[in-house]
């Protein structure tokens, strides 16, 4: 069991009472209730975790669940109870945060299959809205070593966020040059945060956290192993939580390239670095190139692309809060879920000239975002 020196203490979610937040940890732990079985408890529940825990059979049938995970539900119901697994997780100091916290990351929140609750070793910040994901082959060569070093020690003093999954290769020496560089980075595992893996990079794991510049993080609870099909599944949430995925050296065949076709479905930006055509290790990024992903000659290849321009600035804008009547009274109105400016208009009883030039301001702080249609929710 893996017990971290944090600078930080255990803090509950934010938005959830104890009881809510145990339960969603103990449904988090059936499987097969993943990310859609979740969405359809809490529709058919009414956001009531408790009714759906202590549902019975018909009730579970009836929101739309499957009689496997049904099967899987009243075991593991009989076996646990939410509130010792929530006190197990306080007590070695992993962090629970769900769909209804403000902690849960906007760009993660974006995607389909987004995860209802994340385990965390370290406390994610304001900066790691600005991340981008590096990835590569765990067999790499010194090119891809020392291509990996240079790139991201730039990005890093320019306070991009590293993410990657911790595994040995292009990811060990993305985390590393990170927190080399004074930045910052986040470590996705493919397991329970009670297994590091791969076991070698213990020592860099608990350097993330201890060290406070990063956060260690899974959708799996407690005892999952760091099993074949998990890696996959990691892989969406490593893009997901980025602007876009670089991948250093790649052959055919590598996960890495399993992470680009999650962060193709889920709009992000794809950078390769060229390689020799002589080397199968960069048969993967060559192809990506040939196939209309950017190529990577130099940082600012990566920070033109997503104008990642003064980072700091933005950071301290996002942060602001409300700093008149008229955007506290938008922010009021505003949630997750879409609202058209007319609908602000009419609620806020403000003039039309006013409201619009409030939301432009509040979408330079980064306190909310349009999504299309002069609709807006909330940006965290």
């Amino acid at each position: 069991m893996e017990v971290f020196d944090m600078p930080t203490h255990y803090y509950p979610s934010d938005a959830l009472s104890l009881d809510e937040l145990a339960c969603w940890i103990a449904l988090n732990r059936v499987p097969g209730i993943g990310p859609a079985s979740f969405r359809a408890l809490l529709d058919y529940f009414h956001d009531d975790v408790e009714a759906a825990w202590k549902a019975e059979r018909k009730e579970l049938a009836q929101a739309g669940i499957t009689q496997r995970t049904i099967d899987n539900l009243l075991k593991l119901r009989s076996t646990i109870t939410p509130q010792q697994e929530l006190e197990k997780l306080a007590k070695l100091r992993i962090r629970v945060i769900t769909w209804k916290d403000a902690l849960y990351p906007p760009l993660l929140r974006e995607i389909d299959d987004a995860p209802p609750v994340l385990y965390t070793y370290g406390k994610l910040t304001e900066a790691d809205r600005f991340a981008l994901a590096v990835v590569g082959t765990r067999n790499s060569s010194t090119y891809g070593l020392q291509v990996t070093e240079r790139i991201v020690t730039e990005l890093a003093k320019g306070s991009v966020t590293i993410v990657s999954g911790l595994a040995l290769g292009i990811d060990t020496i993305a985390h590393t040059a990170a927190l080399d560089a004074g930045g910052r980075t986040i470590a996705v595992m493919a397991s329970g945060l009670d297994t590091i893996y791969p076991p070698t990079n213990r020592a860099l794991a608990h350097r993330i956290v201890e060290s406070g510049q990063g956060v260690i993080l899974s959708e799996y609870p407690l005892g999952v192993k760091p099993e074949g099909g998990n890696f996959p599944a990691r892989n969406r949430i490593i893009s997901g939580l980025s602007m876009g995925v670089l991948v250093v050296e790649a052959p055919p065949k590598s996960g890495a390239l399993i992470t680009v076709e999650h962060a193709l479905k889920q709009g992000r930006e794809i950078f390769a670095v060229p390689g020799s055509i002589l080397s199968s290790r960069s048969a993967g990024t060559n192809k990506l190139i040939q196939d209309g992903a950017r190529p990577v000659m130099d940082v600012k290849d990566i920070i033109e692309a997503l104008n990642l321009f003064m980072i700091p600035q933005q950071i301290e804008m996002q942060t602001a809060l409300p700093d008149n009547d008229e955007e506290r009274a938008l922010l009021a109105l505003l949630s997750h879920e879409p609202c058209h400016i007319d609908d602000l208009i009419r609620e806020a009883d403000l003039p039309a000239m006013t409201v619009s030039s409030t939301l432009t301001m509040m979408e330079l702080k980064g306190i909310i975002r349009q999504v299309g249609g002069m609709q807006y929710v909330l940006a965290r």
